[in-house]
């Protein structure tokens, strides 16, 4: 990042004006219209009841920013002046003292003003921001283009604004606008850095980083370019770096391969722990190879640690440091590997040349009105996917790209991110404008993000090419739209991205089998959006029948909890049927279709918070169901990415976490079904006595562990049990054993008060369970439990025994006014000792005490939910 040195803030606080306003009003920069209007009371809260569609109505109106500033003396003599604005929302006129500098219309990018000249001691400067809804309803009006994805905006495609912001089928259409990143004057005097590009060419046991560094001179000058690399924190010796005082410039030769001669220049510390310096002439051909030696190498969670370099890059001129710029960066290799086999190409993330099952969801943007999001709002959601097992995020590309800070949480947290371009089921119109906008935005993200460890792949667009494919949902559009389609998306933009990122593996759309039309949602080649359960209302067993490469979109929607329900309704709006409920849930037949899974396999829920709990336990079950078969056939099926990770507002969703961070029973499950040493049950059939086990170790280690299979009835008592002992390859799924539980059953009727369990001990630790019911649960002979629980108060956590007198099917947990994440939930009872979650203390207020967790927790299983 530049030195602040070079740069004049302009965030803070500027006049918001709007023409129909008496005055203006203070708003913050960066910030958003919507968020001051709420600030001030000129707006009511658009989460709460049915406020959207009034609040939607602002942004058929324009706006304006305002302020002035100074620039000293000295910085008007600076060679080059810039004015940039890293973030305009959307369509904007720019005035520097009253004369127009520029026309912008495009969120994504970043927009660079040369002001040499034009700028004085003393400065106007307005922001007028023209209302979108006006702008793309003018576009819709006058063309042929008719698409528009469920539950947004028609002409939102013509604009390049996030998607969302219109309208999708989790989320509200409110295209709030305003300067949403920062604002600043950028000045050099004498020399500046450009754009520093930083590559990894990997050998045996070295890894040789190279550092392109380029300067602009504006004159003459003795100018070096200074590059220091040091160790990932606990691995440096605490020495000073070898020349970092007085050194002289490095005559070692650079190489313009990889693998030619590195730098030669000393370095401190031990093999590993060393820390790398060198000083170099600045010109436009600056660069710098530094070969690490033992390098600390970053893997993905549960593969290994995340070790972050940090490189340094220092601009001096006469002894002064003009510029300094700071990276972190893993050393890894990421790729896809799309290579042929025996059932067609598959499609695999390779971390350090060895395969992975990709498991993850697919990230939105968090919210609707930008400035409620926050670092701690999003270190907190990556936590949260590490926490339950995550290896990946897909950055979804009809939102926006995310701040620097998310990319930094999936580095330490070993989360690979999949990341879209901002594209997502749209019909584009290739001109010359929209060229230049996609290039310039794809430039300015992919320059931004590119030296992430996390980064694992670039892709195109979501659905676009599988859109034009089949369907019938494109019929009638005219045929240079897909033209424009393969210029865009085939063409410049794959070209665009290899320009300024040539490490990094590039996928032309999702779902495709690599472009072109060709089938892109094959089954046997690239990756797969499959919807036919939900969409289609097929059963859960339904996934077993498909042996994806790599399933990067399905999903199951649910309600969130109901202390989010309450959060946005009045107790007259609780029925699912309601205005206010179906407003907030933005898939038209969702609520039917939540309905049809629930008659299918539940008795009906005897109130809307056992309604909300029973359709997230249906949305675990389905998303279950197609991870554990694709991980019982690793190797051929690689990837699992669920529909969706979070909201952006309250609603009904296909999310396993919610708008306020409650984990829904999904991300609970997730935990258990993305672990990295499993077992698994295959019935035969959906509720067959015959059961298939798996045991999968995705892990370096082999292990050893005894899977114990036990048929019980419901007060515990033990029908069947038997053990075996498992030896785990590397890496490596196998089938344990079938067993045939009607053996030990006496008749239909005792199918409907028994139940199977797995265990897998691993030390005689149970590392993975679950249980296995032989009827539809709606026909199961629950026995309302009595439960018996007990709060224990440790060093840094609060642990909570729950025991029951009956088998428990899915207890869930919660605390009445607190909200905190349990290190389980939704789990099952199934035997007389019960089970023990915590609570880590750092999760719950400080004055929170042992008693106070008792007389706030609150229990449910299935039995109680009719």
């Amino acid at each position: 990042m530049r030195d602040i040195k070079n740069r004049i803030d302009l965030n803070g606080i500027w006049d918001l004006n709007s023409p129909g306003w008496d005055k203006p009003i203070k708003a913050h920069v960066p910030g958003s219209v919507l968020a001051e209007m709420l600030e001030n009371g000129m707006a009511q809260e658009p989460y709460w009841r049915t406020n959207e569609y009034q609040v939607r109505e602002l942004f058929r109106e324009d706006y304006s920013y305002k302020r002035s500033f100074t620039v000293p003396e000295e910085v008007l003599e600076a060679d080059e002046l810039c004015l940039v604005f890293e973030g305009i929302d959307t369509i904007g006129d720019i005035y520097l003292n009253g004369e127009l500098l520029g026309k912008v219309k495009d969120m994504h990018r970043t927009w660079r003003f040369d002001i040499k000249g034009q700028v004085r001691e003393k400065n106007d400067l307005e922001v007028y921001l023209h209302a979108p809804i006006t702008y793309i309803e003018e576009k819709a009006e006058g063309s042929d283009i008719t698409y528009s994805s469920t539950g947004s905006m028609l002409g939102n495609g013509a604009l390049r604004k996030a998607h969302y912001m219109f309208g999708w089928d989790w989320g509200p259409q409110i295209p709030d606008g305003g300067i949403w990143r920062s604002v600043y004057v950028e000045y050099a005097k004498g020399a500046k850095l450009g754009d520093v590009h930083i590559r990894q060419h990997h050998k045996e046991k070295s890894v040789v980083v190279e550092a392109v560094c380029p300067v602009h001179l504006f004159g003459n000058g003795d100018v070096q370019v200074r590059v220091r690399m040091s160790p990932p924190e606990g691995r440096g010796d605490g020495h000073p770096a070898a020349g970092a005082d007085g050194s002289k410039i490095c005559g070692c030769p650079m190489p313009g391969e990889a693998g030619s001669k590195v730098c030669g220049c000393p370095t401190s510390g031990e093999a590993g722990s060393k820390v790398y310096e060198c000083l170099i002439p600045g010109n436009a051909d600056s660069k710098v190879c530094l070969e690490i030696e033992e390098p600390a190498l970053w893997w993905p969670k549960g593969y290994g640690e995340q070790p972050l370099y940090k490189i340094e890059v220092f601009l001096e001129m006469d002894g002064r440091i003009l510029e300094s710029r700071e990276y972190k960066i893993g050393l890894r290799t990421i790729t896809v590997s799309t290579e042929k086999d025996e059932w067609g190409n598959e499609f695999a993330f390779v971390v350090n040349g060895q395969k992975i099952f990709a498991m993850g969801a697919n990230y939105i943007p968090e919210d609707n009105i930008l400035p409620r999001l926050s670092r701690e709002r999003g270190e907190r959601l990556i936590r949260d996917c590490a926490a339950a097992n995550f290896n990946c995020i897909r950055i979804w590309g009809g939102g926006y790209y995310p701040e620097d800070y998310l990319y930094e949480a999936c580095d330490r947290y070993g989360i690979l991110v999949w990341q879209d371009l901002m594209f997502a089921c749209n019909v584009y119109e290739l001109d010359e404008e929209f060229e230049e906008n996609i290039l310039a935005e794809t430039r300015d993200n992919v320059k931004r993000i590119r030296h992430h460890a996390c980064l694992a792949l670039w892709c195109g667009n979501n659905e676009m090419e599988w859109l034009w494919d089949g369907g019938g949902r494109l019929k009638g559009h005219h045929p240079r739209y897909k033209g424009d389609y393969i210029k865009i998306f085939e063409m410049l933009l794959p070209r665009e991205v290899k320009k300024y990122d040539d490490q990094t593996f590039y996928w032309l759309s999702s779902p495709s089998s690599g472009g072109s039309f060709d089938n892109p949602n094959d089954w046997n080649r690239g990756d797969n959006h499959y919807w036919d359960v939900w969409h289609a209302n097929k059963p859960f067993t339904e996934y077993r029948n498909f042996h994806f490469r790599f399933c990067s979109e399905f999903g199951f929607q649910s309600f969130p909890h109901r202390k989010t329900l309450e959060s946005f309704s009045l107790e007259e709006d609780r029925n699912i049927f309601s205005e206010v409920m179906e407003s907030h849930q933005k898939n038209g037949q969702a609520n039917t279709k939540i309905f049809s899974y629930i008659s299918a396999y539940y008795k009906y829920p005897k109130d809307l918070e056992n309604i909300a709990y029973i359709s997230q336990i249906l949305q675990l079950k389905a998303i279950q169901y197609g991870v554990e078969h694709w991980r019982r056939n690793w190797g051929r099926c690689m990837g699992s990415i669920y529909w969706q990770l979070n909201d952006c507002w309250p609603v009904a969703s296909w999310a396993s976490i919610d708008y306020y961070g409650r984990w829904k029973a999904l991300h609970y499950g997730a935990k258990r079904f993305y672990g990295r040493y499993i077992a698994s049950a295959c019935e035969e059939e959906e509720f067959s006595t015959k059961v298939d086990y798996y045991v999968l170790n995705e892990s370096f280690q082999e292990r050893d562990a005894i899977l114990e299979v036990a048929l019980l009835d419901r007060d515990f008592h033990v029908l069947y049990q038997e053990e075996r002992q498992v030896h785990s390859k590397a890496f490596a799924m196998e089938a344990i054993w079938k067993v045939d539980f009607g053996k030990w059953m006496a008749g239909e009727e005792q199918k409907k008060r028994v139940f199977a369990r797995y265990r897998l001990l691993e030390k005689g630790i149970c590392v993975s369970t679950g249980v296995t019911m032989f009827v539809k649960p709606k026909y199961f002979q629950y026995q309302v439990p009595a439960y018996e629980m007990k709060v224990e108060e440790r060093e840094d956590c609060f642990a909570i025994s729950v025991k029951a007198d009956t088998f428990a099917n899915y207890v869930e947990l919660y605390l009445e006014e607190e909200d905190c994440v349990f290190s389980d939930n939704f789990f099952d009872i199934i035997d007389a000792e019960g089970v023990t979650v915590t609570v880590p203390k750092e999760e719950l207020p400080d004055s929170v005490r042992a008693e106070d967790v008792a007389a706030g927790l609150r229990v449910k299983s299935v039995a109680e939910s009719y």
